[in-house]
């Protein structure tokens, strides 16, 4: 089995508008730069393969963690959120009432306008977690994050998550021919 520990982007100006980023190649605010400043990768994730989604975010946070020269991976770029991008869900919930919550009761199904549905993001993410053949410490999103929590545990994404997550914290799952399994959660 093979280590996989993933852990979220720092804070933007959009994380802490309560904005869907999505897509949107959104960088670090001077908080979340603050916030990372003087970490370093956790000693669980020392010697392990860096990778990072391409958008600056996640970049700049692998940089400030001290792994400058990590991989770019397209497939773990964060869920097409299409024409809801830049909007709020409190926006959206309000401006669209029973459709929203109709769609949001979908799970992995759910699906913005232009946008994909989770089941889509996992569906290309497990293509990537088949080839992770060495211990990887990976900078993502919160959507992908989710629908690797989703697999290894077979929540289909309705309810409320098998557990809470941390944002800060980083993510251990161990992978087995691709299929992940939780190792630990919210580790410091």
């Amino acid at each position: 089995m093979t280590l996989l520990a993933l852990m979220r982007h720092g804070a933007t100006e959009w994380t802490e508008a309560g904005r869907i980023q999505g897509r949107r190649d959104v960088g670090l605010s001077a908080a979340g730069r603050a916030a990372l400043a003087g970490r370093a990768l956790p000693a669980a994730c020392k010697g392990m393969r860096a990778v990072t989604s391409p958008l600056r975010r996640c970049v700049e946070t692998a940089e400030l963690l001290g792994a400058a020269d990590a991989l770019r991976e397209p497939r773990i770029i964060e869920m097409h959120w299409g024409a809801w991008e830049g909007r709020t869900l409190a926006e959206l919930r309000s401006e669209l009432g029973r459709a929203m919550q109709e769609n949001e009761a979908r799970g992995l199904d759910f699906l913005p306008p232009g946008g994909e549905s989770p089941r889509q993001v996992l569906s290309r993410v497990a293509n990537w977690l088949t080839e992770i053949d060495v211990p990887t410490f990976a900078v993502t999103h919160r959507g992908v994050i989710r629908v690797i929590l989703a697999a290894a545990t077979g929540w289909d994404m309705t309810g409320k998550p098998p557990a809470k997550l941390d944002w800060g914290a980083v993510h251990v799952f161990r992978l087995a021919a691709g299929r992940p399994y939780v190792e630990r959660l919210n580790a410091a």
